[in-house]
């Protein structure tokens, strides 16, 4: 299965007449699409929602919203660098936590522990490979008993859902990514969902210099119309990517690999990777291949986070990724 960014090619008619209607209104930036955008997201989400330029334009905003500068921020090893680096970014000292084996997401178990060791103002919580993880009504349950803001990396979760609940509603912010590999994509851009309205607000403004009274401290995280309107034909297009991808990996997939990472009842992964526990020849790599924790070189052991790093591999999964455009 060839790589394939996941793009209809019937929809591209329409989205020559958004484009064409950009030139034609000379409104290039935060305007008819990036509106669109946003509302079509909150629809599909049931959350509120602001547009970037980039999952690290939407991650700094809400660090900076909650006003936890030099304050200690929790991350999983397990995860691309940019989720700490946000919060290092922001000033914050970060401490890893360990992984589980099953869904390769933040342990509850050493959470707890890193929890009464470290202190946090905040963690991240990532979902990973395209499913929620596993343990976060546990971990939504603990941070808000201890005052911990929680926050959802949601870069791999476009389509997944848990009983209905959609990445981003479990905790007080969640952060999209819609680089170029992502199950829908616009390049590159991002989305901050949250049930917070002050935080959105804010969020708006943080990414446009903090314009017009500059009592915010922002800088240019704005998303262009142009790349808003490609958001607005991959949102309406994502229920129909991930059902392709689900029925894909049902009939195709499933049958050859009983080493592969189970899903609860319930929940649906968007399939960002399909993730197995053999080594496979025609593999796409590791999700991950070398820990934060290890990056940053810091000596305590994550056992179970070392472990998924040698042990698990990807299965090619790409939506029509076999057909040509």
């Amino acid at each position: 299965m060839n790589f394939k960014i996941g793009f209809e090619h019937e929809d591209r008619k329409t989205l020559h007449s958004y484009w064409d209607k950009i030139l034609d209104n000379n409104n290039w930036s935060e305007w008819q699409f990036t509106k669109l955008f946003e509302k079509k997201w909150s629809e599909y989400n049931s959350l509120h929602t602001a547009a970037f330029s980039s999952w690290g334009g939407a991650a700094l905003a809400a660090l900076e919203f909650y006003g936890i500068k030099d304050k200690t921020v929790l991350c999983p090893s397990n995860t691309f660098m940019a989720t700490p680096l946000s919060a290092v970014k922001m000033g914050n000292k970060v401490e890893f936590v360990d992984c589980n084996k099953e869904d390769l997401c933040l342990s509850y178990t050493d959470l707890k522990n890193k929890i009464d060791l470290f202190n946090p103002a905040a963690v991240w919580v990532v979902h990973i490979g395209g499913h929620i993880t596993f343990e976060i009504e546990k971990i939504t349950e603990l941070c808000k008993k201890r005052g911990i803001i929680l926050l959802e990396d949601c870069a791999h979760a476009h389509g997944a859902s848990w009983n209905g609940k959609k990445p981003g509603s479990w905790g007080d912010a969640g952060v999209y990514s819609f680089y170029a590999t992502k199950t829908i994509s616009t390049g590159e851009g991002g989305l901050l969902v949250s049930a917070n309205e002050d935080l959105i607000d804010y969020s708006k403004s943080y990414r446009n210099y903090g314009k017009f009274d500059y009592k915010i401290k922002g800088l240019n995280y704005r998303m262009n119309e142009f790349t808003a309107a490609i958001g607005c034909i991959q949102a309406d297009r994502l229920d129909d990517i991930v059902a392709w991808k689900n029925n894909y990996a049902e009939k195709n997939l499933n049958p050859n690999y009983s080493k592969r990472l189970i899903f609860p009842e319930n929940m649906i992964s968007g399939f960002y990777k399909y993730i197995v526990f053999e080594k496979i020849e025609k593999s796409t790599g590791k999700v991950y291949d070398e820990p934060c924790h290890k990056i940053m070189k810091k000596v305590y052991d994550l056992p179970n986070t070392d472990w998924v790093a040698q042990n698990h591999w990807c299965v090619p999964i790409y939506y029509k990724g076999n057909e040509k455009n």
